[in-house]
């Protein structure tokens, strides 16, 4: 199962391009509301997500999580004790983490990034802690993180997971399923 966490705030293409490309590939996605089960986005957009915070259970059915960007949800996701417990159990058990735009800087904040390349939205390169900063790539993946710039990337960002969960194959047959190649 995929976690895809969202919090007041949250960008909207962030978040939804990679539930529904996931989904496309018929992965197991669950979106996860911080504090509520309706969460809103950070341009009014109200989603209602599959699960509450108190509702994850973080164990060996977790194959990913993913942290979508945008103000003030980048800041609501790294004030939730169920993100960072969730961000320590992937950690600890190396299991993949994908963030976009504002969302890496959870990651440098946890000292995640470290010898790592990672990418982030143009501004917050200074909070990618530890980690060689890309800036001329619209997604990095180095190890089990993945990043990405921002909401423009966000199909690139979807398809970059995709690669690492199923196969670059998968990813550009989907492009392909989308008129994109």
């Amino acid at each position: 199962m995929i976690l895809v966490f969202l919090a007041n705030g949250f960008e909207e293409i962030e978040a939804l391009t990679p539930v529904d490309c996931l989904r496309r590939c018929e992965l197991d996605v669950k979106t996860v509301g911080i504090d509520n089960r309706v969460v809103t986005g950070s341009h009014g957009i109200k989603i209602v997500a599959d699960l509450d915070d108190l509702e994850v259970v973080m164990n060996d059915s977790v194959e990913m999580i993913i942290l979508p960007g945008g103000m003030p949800g980048t800041l609501n996701l790294e004030k939730s004790e169920t993100v960072q417990a969730a961000l320590d159990y992937c950690a600890e058990n190396n299991v993949p983490i994908a963030a976009i735009c504002a969302a890496p800087s959870i990651l440098g904040h946890k000292g995640l990034l470290k010898g790592r390349k990672a990418t982030c939205f143009t501004g917050f390169e200074d909070q990618l802690i530890g980690a060689e900063v890309i800036t001329d790539r619209p997604c990095v993946s180095d190890g089990n993180i993945i990043t990405a710039c921002g909401m423009g990337n966000a199909l690139d960002f979807s398809c970059e997971i995709i690669k690492k969960l199923i196969s670059p194959e998968r990813a550009e047959k989907l492009l392909q399923a989308l008129n994109k190649k």
